[in-house]
Parts: structure tokens; sequence; C-alpha cells
């Protein structure tokens, strides 16, 4: 059940104010953190964990492609070497793509998520009003 924000008391709207301060996500910092892209930092903030290790993984990916690329290349292995640019060049793109992407879904990442948290706090101020502690303080 939805709580709408009109059914609370101004001391209620006080309390979920102060409390959505320490739980709102910044849409700066989620960009801001977007330059680190690559390693997926935006979507660890976010708590999107899951496409938050999968974009590590892929980085991680590319990097060892990377190297195998350069050792594979001193060595004169060049066939195998082209085999591992590919494959480098496959995770480079689906990574980057995929950060592009994200440029233009972060917002509606951050407003879900802060949308989230002001409901579930304001159900705790609910269950509060309703408990017997909330009607006497004393107990």
């Amino acid at each position: 059940m939805a709580i709408l924000k009109q059914d609370l008391t101004t001391n209620e709207l006080l309390v979920l104010n102060s409390e959505l301060q320490s739980h709102e996500k910044s849409l700066a910092i989620a960009y801001l953190m977007l330059i680190g892209g690559h390693l997926g930092i935006h979507r660890f903030y976010l708590r999107r964990t899951g496409t938050a290790v999968a974009q590590l993984v892929l980085f991680l990916a590319a990097t060892f492609f990377y190297i195998a690329f350069l050792v594979l290349t001193g060595l004169e292995s060049y066939l195998l070497s082209m085999v591992f640019l590919v494959l480098l060049l496959g995770c480079a793109a689906v990574l980057t793509v995929w950060i592009i992407v994200d440029l233009f879904l972060i917002p509606g990442m951050v407003r879900s998520w802060n949308a989230r948290a002001e409901q579930e706090i304001m159900e705790r101020i609910v269950q509060y009003r309703s408990s017997p502690q909330a009607s006497n303080p004393y107990m």
C-alpha cells in the first residue's frame, strides 16, 4: 500500500526529510562515478550489484585480452594475438555502448532509488505511529 506525503503530520514530514538526507542518492555523484564507468562504480553506488559486477568482469576481461595481445605480439605470434585483439575489441565495444546507454539511464535509476527510499521511510513512520511506544513515549 502506497503512503502519500499528504497523510503525514508536520512532525512526520520533518522526520521524513531528515531521514531522506542520509538515504538519498545524488545524481551528480552518480554521474561523477560514471567517469570510472568501465569499472561499474556508478552501478555499485546505485545498488545495481549484478550489472555492476558484469561491467567489472567485462573490464577485467578486456584488460586480460589486452595484456595477452601485447605479450603474444611481442613473441611474434601474430595469429593468436589477433584472436585476443578481436576479443579485446569485442569486450571494449560492449562496455563502451553500455556506458553510453547508462548516461541516459542514470537519472531514472536515481529517481527510482530515491522514491523507493522515501516510500520505505514513510512506511516506517506510519508503523511507528500505530505502535504502543508512539502513544506512550515513557514506556
